[in-house]
């Protein structure tokens, strides 16, 4: 039945590959659960639609076996009456009336063997169903969780970003300004005594040393 191949399918279903292949995962799991609950409604009627007929089938093999014995007791009399014809006319009745109740009785067989297959899907479809449901719900959190932890995390680089952006910023600032001051210094400083002179090796040093943090620091967030 194509019904139960699309059971068959859902209760194979792997969410994790389902998932891995969502583009948004969360509409895919919520879409899973509606299909699995279309279907158990579809199963839950077939199985209805199923024993009704078992049971009709049941009625009808029980008519036909109560007219074989109505003739067959018919079929006694016409004997006690020496009838031989009657009575084989009622025999005659009788041995229909048994193919009848044997025909009845192997289509009420398979009957009873569909029920059986269908209310076994249907028990494997209300279990996998209550499984989906709450594996769904916890992957939906999760998947949720990991949403919000990775706009976190993105807000936290955006943070890192922007304070090693104001620290390089402060840092060139103090190079520029002690260049300005360097400069100045040159220009005011004509004939400078041998200390001033080392005192401007001292500054460059300095600077050198703040161009040099600066560099690494930028190689850093490079």
């Amino acid at each position: 039945m194509a019904l139960l191949e699309r059971v068959g399918t859902l209760l194979r279903a792997n969410l994790n590959d389902l998932i891995d292949k969502a583009e948004d995962p969360e509409k895919l799991l919520k879409q899973l659960v509606l299909d699995m609950e279309n279907q158990l409604m579809q199963v839950k009627t077939q199985v209805a639609i199923a024993i009704a007929d078992e049971h009709l089938l049941e009625k009808k093999r029980t008519e036909h076996e109560s007219s074989e014995a109505e003739w067959r007791r018919k079929a006694e009399l016409a004997v006690r009456k020496s009838d031989d014809g009657l009575a084989r006319a009622a025999l005659e009745r009788s041995l229909s009336a048994k193919q009848m109740a044997a025909g009845f009785a192997q289509q009420l067989e398979d009957q009873k063997n569909e029920v059986e297959t269908l209310k076994t899907a249907l028990r494997h479809l209300e279990q996998k169903l209550q499984e989906t449901r709450s594996r769904c719900e916890l992957m939906i959190a999760e998947h949720r969780r990991a949403r919000v932890v990775g706009r976190a995390q993105q807000a936290r680089e955006a943070m890192g970003k922007t304070d090693r952006a104001t620290s390089i910023q402060r840092m060139k600032t103090r190079i520029d300004g002690a260049e300005a001051r360097n400069a100045a210094s040159r220009e005011l400083m004509e004939g400078d005594s041998l200390d001033d002179r080392f005192a401007a090796l001292e500054r460059d040093e300095q600077i050198d040393a703040l161009l040099k943090d600066l560099k690494e620091q930028h190689a850093k967030t490079a």
